[in-house]
Formats: C-alpha cells, structure tokens, sequence
C-alpha cells in the first residue's frame, strides 16, 4: 500500500539535502521498543536450554534445539526488510506495522512457551511443542526488532548513526538485565524455583509474563513517539522517489547479494566467529555451571535451578557491563577508531569466555561475564552503524533488503556452532565437557577480533 505524495522539482531533479541532526530523545524514542523485544530475546537465551534440560533434553541434544531460532531469523528478516522497503501506510508508516505484527504474536508464544511441559504431554511432545514455541517466539521477535534497526537507516545521518546504534545497545542490554533477573528476584521473594519432574518453575513462567507485558508497552511508546519519514521527506535525504521505487520490480536477493559494499561481506565474517561463540554461551551455561559450581547435572535438584537462576544474574551482569560499555564506545571510537575499539573489545570479551572453564566460584563468574558484556556491546554496536554508512547511493533503496539479509550474518553461524556443538560436546566426552565448550567460544571471539581488521569501513564527515 503506497500514499501518493507529490515530490518537489529539486527532489525530481535528484538534489538531496542533508539530514540535519536529530535531537537526542528523537533518537532514544526511535531505538525505545528495542527494550521490550530484547525482554524476549533475553529471556529466550537465559532460560531456553534450562527449560529444555528440565523438560527431559539430554544436555548433548541441547544445541540442536538452538538451531530453529535462528533459522527462523534467517527466514524471516530478509521477508521484512525487502516488503517494508515497498510498503508505505498513511498512519502507521512503512516500518512500524511490522513492529505491531511482531510484537503481538511475541505476546503470545511468551506466555505459551513456559508451559511446554504443563499440558500433560510426554516427554517428546512437550519438546516438539517447546521447540516449536521458540521457533515462534524467534520468528515473531525478529519482525518485531527489524524495524527499529532500519529506522535508524531511514531517519539518522551518518554523523548520529554511531550514537543510535549505542543506545540501542544500551536499552537492548537494560532489557537483558531485567529478563536476567527476573527468575532469580521471583525466587528470592518466595515464588517456586522448582516443581514437578518435566514441568519449569513458576520463577520461570512468571518471569515471561512480566517480559510479554513490558514488550508490548515498550514497542507501543516507540510505535506513538515516532513519526516515520514520509515520502517527501525521504525523497529530500535518499535521493529518490519511493513511489518509484514502490512500482520498481525489486532485485534478486542474488543480485542484491552482488552489487553488496564490501563492508557487508568483511563484517560477515567478524559476525560468524562471534555470534557462533555466543551461540555456545546461551547453549551450554546453566550445564557449565551447574557442574563447575555446584558440582551437578541432576536437573531436578535444587543445585541445578540455582545453577539457572545464578546464570541469570550472570546475564544481568553482562548486560550491564555491555550498557556501561556501550556508553563509552562513541568517545573510545572518536580517540582511535571504531576498527580499534570493536577489535580490542573483541579481545576482551575472548578472555571473559576463556575463564569460564577454569572458573569454580559462582562471584568469580561476575568478572568473566563482565568482559563478555565488553565483546557483547561492540557486536551491538559496530556492525550496523559500519554497514549503514555503506549503504549510499542505489543501496540505500534497498535498506531494509540489505538489512535483512545482513541477518543472515548473525543466524548462520548460530547454525553451524548448533551443529557443531552436537558434535564436539558427545566427541569430548558428553555433558560433563560441556564447560570445554567455552575455551573453543574463546578461541571464535579472538578470530573474530583479528577479523575486523579486514573491514574497509566507510569515512564519515
């Protein structure tokens, strides 16, 4: 759907202006409902494999229950970026009908998925309805996530793209913490950490309620603050007509995949020893340590769910090491380079991963988190304000296609790593070398970190 606007001669002319700066609360009011759909994803990655190995999955299956999600992504994000950059409501705009599409069936799968082993099934199907439940719960959050990203392309000038992007970093880490947390509070105030053999604790199911409310409140804020760009407008800062471009017949993804900046493909593969290192941090972590604290595998033991919910405050931890960090990336950049202070991140966040497996203290575990958090907001951070930049000129008519596809980067390599933990954890001995796992993470995070160094990142004015 296309309102059609009438565009300016110099518009007609191809002459664009410059995009002014945005104030401040614009930006943050842009980026808002990123906290709410990273309540989901937060929740998702501290409790998923817990839920699963309370279920009844052998702890060496765990990672190929970690491969819907992003496949999901894989799917999904590409779907949305290439029908929001044709898509044009009056009301609502070209991205945000998308954000409410996603956000509520979030809602939903959020409240359903605690539940997979309430509804009397056995233990099979009380897996195939909680993995179909994430795949859900993935393919819904992405459509939810997406459009914030491509906002920031449509909305912000090159110059701001950097301070965007941090903030949402920043408020996708502040969601972390309180979906991090939320078990371990729950807990400490008398709601139930365990229950029956097969079923997961009221901490944990109430935890996704308070997550599904906070979503939807989130993305409603950011859905009523922000007024997307209209035609005109976007025509006056990108240099074309999307009415054009609505009648245009659309690219292969092929041919969208060739004509790519090469910042696109160089930060692909930072993105695939990085995003396959944290693949195995979400799998392996309550299994790690369960059996390097608490000295158990028993999943119906108290030992175990603290192990949980310890792996949650672990989250929080992170997330606010990333929210601090975050917060400092913008100055680190502008005294280096964003190639340094991405790649020394990187660096950082490698040791964190490594200790894990020497680590047998639960508050030693803070310190090791903290530096994950340091690799966590330059991931956040780095990649989508470098690929944004490059997207001028033809590329930037298809913002949202490349955007998507450019989630291909953080999907695949979750891929890989699941079916390879599958391999690597049986091959090294089963459930008991699941803390090994975290010195082969370690060793992804440095590749990655020397990686970034084949970026060619375009200069911004």
């Amino acid at each position: 759907m296309y309102m059609d606007t009438k565009i300016d001669n110099n518009i007609a002319n191809n002459i664009t202006q410059r995009q002014p700066n945005l104030p401040f609360f614009t930006i943050w009011n842009i980026s808002f409902g990123f906290l709410g759909v990273q309540m989901a994803y937060g929740l998702q990655s501290a409790n998923m494999s817990r839920v699963f190995q309370t279920l009844g999955a052998d702890p060496s299956d765990l990672s190929l229950f970690w491969i819907l999600p992003p496949l999901a992504g894989l799917i999904i994000q590409p779907i949305v970026g290439y029908f929001s950059d044709k898509t044009w409501f009056p009301k609502l705009g070209r991205r945000i009908p998308y954000l409410f599409i996603g956000a509520i069936v979030a809602v939903i799968v959020m409240i359903l998925f605690p539940h997979s082993g309430s509804f009397g099934f056995d233990v099979t199907q009380a897996l195939i309805f909680g993995a179909l439940a994430v795949m859900f719960l993935d393919l819904s959050s992405n459509v939810a996530m997406q459009p914030f990203k491509m906002l920031v392309g449509d909305m912000v000038n090159e110059k701001q793209k950097t301070l965007a992007y941090s903030i949402q970093s920043f408020l996708s880490n502040l969601g972390n913490v309180l979906a991090s947390v939320f078990p371990y509070l729950l807990a400490a105030i008398g709601v139930a950490n365990v229950a029956a053999k097969g079923v997961v604790p009221d901490s944990v199911i109430y935890s996704f309620y308070v997550g599904a409310a906070l979503l939807i409140v989130c993305c409603l804020y950011s859905a009523i603050t922000v007024k997307e760009l209209n035609p005109e407008e976007y025509a006056r800062f990108h240099g074309f007509d999307l009415k054009d471009q609505f009648k245009k017949k659309s690219a292969n993804i092929i041919t969208l995949l060739k004509k790519a900046p090469s910042a696109f493909w160089s930060i692909g593969l930072v993105q695939f020893f990085c995003w396959a290192a944290f693949l195995f941090l979400w799998t392996y972590s309550t299994s790690a340590i369960a059996l390097n604290v608490w000295g158990t595998s028993d999943t119906t033991s108290n030992g175990f769910q603290d192990a949980g919910n310890w792996f949650g405050i672990l989250s929080a931890v992170q997330a606010v090491g990333a929210v601090l960090w975050s917060l400092l990336l913008p100055l680190i950049s502008k005294i280096t380079s964003k190639k340094a202070a991405y790649c020394a991140s990187l660096v950082l966040g490698a040791f964190g991963f490594g200790s894990i497996y020497f680590v047998h203290d639960q508050y030693a575990l803070i310190f090791s988190f903290v530096l994950i958090g340091i690799a966590w907001a330059a991931m956040m951070t780095f990649p989508f304000t470098i690929l944004t930049n490059s997207l001028e000129g033809e590329h930037s008519e298809h913002m949202g296609s490349y955007l998507g596809l450019f989630n291909g980067t953080i999907c695949l390599p979750q891929i890989v790593a699941a079916v390879g933990g599958k391999l690597l954890v049986p091959a090294m001995g089963g459930d008991s070398q699941t803390p090994t796992m975290f010195m082969v993470a370690a060793i992804l995070i440095v590749i990655g970190a020397f990686s970034v160094w084949v970026i060619r990142e375009k200069d911004v004015a």
